[in-house]
């Protein structure tokens, strides 16, 4: 088994900010157009998971929420 690192972003309470994106570049990404987080849901691998919890960390309207989950390999 191999741990992933499921990560939730709420567009809707998501304000633009980009923060996630400036602590973690190689998980989040801004729309050029809109300068919003848009990903929803999606899969990191584990070697990612300091990223992409200081880029959930650093989102002031805790728009970002990671979700832990054993999947099979």
């Amino acid at each position: 088994m191999s741990e992933r690192i499921g990560i939730r972003v709420d567009s809707d309470v998501c304000q633009g900010y980009a923060l996630c994106h400036a602590m973690a570049p190689e998980v989040y990404e801004i729309d050029e157009d809109t300068g919003f987080n848009g990903m929803g849901e999606f899969e990191v691998s584990e070697r990612l998971r300091g990223p992409a919890a200081r880029g959930a960390a650093a989102c002031p309207e805790r728009a970002i929420r990671l979700l832990l989950e054993e999947v099979e390999r």
